[in-house]
C-alpha cells in the first residue's frame, strides 16, 4: 500500500500543509503503514499547472498519484470549495485515473458554514475521477488545528473503510 498527500494550498509552508501531513499520519497509524509517504505539494508545482506543456516535477506529482493506494488530497477552502490550484493539477489526470485508489477529501476551513463543501463539492471530483471516497470527508475548522482529536476522530471512522476495500480487491 502506498499513501501519497496532496496540499492544495498556493502558500509553501501553510497551516493546510501541516494538518495534511496530520491527517495522513492519522490514516497510516490505524492502517498500520510504515512505509514511506510522499507530499506533492502545489504551491511548488504552481507556475506550472496552466503551462499545457510536459514539465518533469509536474509529471512526477501526477506519477506518484496514479501510482498510490490512497490519496488524501488537502486544500483551505476558497469560496466554499477547493482551490483553484488542486482543481487545475487534479484536471491534468487522465479520465477514471484514480479508479482502484481509495481518495480521502479534507478541506481546511474558517467558517463551519462551509462544511458542506466536503460532501457537495469535492467529493463529486474525486468520484468522477474514479476514487472510492469513504465517508465522511473531512472538514477541518482552523479553529481545531492541529486537529489532532478531530483526526483521530475522522481516522477511527474512515478507516476501516479503506481496509474494507482493501481486503475486497485483494
Amino acid at each position: 500500500m502506498s499513501i501519497v498527500t496532496v496540499v492544495g494550498n498556493p502558500r509553501a509552508g501553510s497551516r493546510t500543509h501541516g494538518a495534511a501531513v496530520a491527517a495522513t499520519d492519522a490514516i497510516a497509524a490505524r492502517l498500520g503503514h510504515e512505509g514511506g509517504r510522499d507530499v506533492v505539494d502545489l504551491s511548488a508545482l504552481a507556475p506550472l499547472l496552466l503551462d499545457p506543456g510536459a514539465h518533469a516535477g509536474l509529471e512526477v506529482a501526477l506519477d506518484l498519484v496514479r501510482s498510490a493506494s490512497v490519496v488524501v488530497l488537502v486544500s483551505p477552502t476558497y469560496k466554499a470549495t477547493y482551490t483553484g490550484l488542486l482543481k487545475a493539477f487534479l484536471d491534468r489526470l487522465p479520465p477514471r485515473a484514480l479508479a482502484g485508489k481509495t481518495a480521502l477529501p479534507v478541506l481546511v476551513m474558517g467558517d463551519p458554514r462551509h462544511a458542506l463543501a466536503v460532501e457537495a463539492h469535492f467529493r463529486p471530483l474525486l468520484v468522477e475521477l474514479g476514487a472510492a471516497v469513504p465517508t465522511p470527508g473531512l472538514a477541518l475548522l482552523e479553529a481545531d488545528l492541529p486537529g489532532d482529536e478531530v483526526l483521530a476522530a475522522w481516522a477511527d471512522v474512515v478507516v476501516p473503510q479503506i481496509l474494507s476495500r482493501e481486503g475486497a480487491l485483494s
